[in-house]
């Protein structure tokens, strides 16, 4: 019961991070289209919904703060969606070990606290590599400064989701 409770306020935390980043952000432009996604009826079924209502709130708060001419979001768009798909690999892989984490965390073994966390930063360490990787990409169609600001508040957006996680997730003891 206390796995399913911590599983359930991880997944509250995470929304109401989403609702948090999206009514901070500026005034609206045109924006890609979002979709609204319903109530899931399992825990691994509310983290996939979970997910896709985060990328389509990133998305909305990239198009309120990147200020792009129709030539550079027909270009823009498309590359952003291929971005978003091979992060959703990394960030589904994180839910997993969220969960995993939060069913063993209180029996955890020496092994498995070491493989916990060096999972956790050879996933930090494969964001930023995609990041790197989609910076150069954004360059090839953008300006320099609008691709870094694209993955500024990519980045931005993750840092403060992986607070929000941590925060909710008890240390290894």
């Amino acid at each position: 019961m206390r796995r399913l409770t911590l599983s359930l306020s991880l997944i509250a935390a995470i929304g109401l991070l989403s609702v948090r980043a999206y009514s901070a952000g500026t005034p609206q432009r045109a924006t890609p289209a979002s979709t609204t996604v319903a109530p899931a009826q399992t825990p691994e079924a509310a983290l996939k919904a979970l997910r896709e209502d985060l990328q389509g709130t990133r998305a909305d708060i990239m198009a309120k703060n990147l200020t792009l001419t129709a030539d550079q979001a027909a270009k823009f768009w498309p590359l952003y969606a291929k971005f978003q798909a091979e992060q959703s690999v990394i960030v589904d892989q994180q839910f997993q070990a969220i969960k995993r984490y939060a069913d063993s965390f209180a029996t955890m073994d020496d092994a498995t606290a070491l493989s916990t966390i060096t999972a956790h930063l050879s996933r930090d360490l494969q964001i930023n590599t995609l990041r790197t990787k989609w910076l150069a990409e954004f360059q090839k169609i953008l300006p320099a400064r609008l691709a870094a600001r694209a993955i500024q508040i990519d980045r931005r957006l993750g840092l403060a989701e992986q607070m929000t996680i941590s925060a909710q997730l008890p240390l290894i003891h």
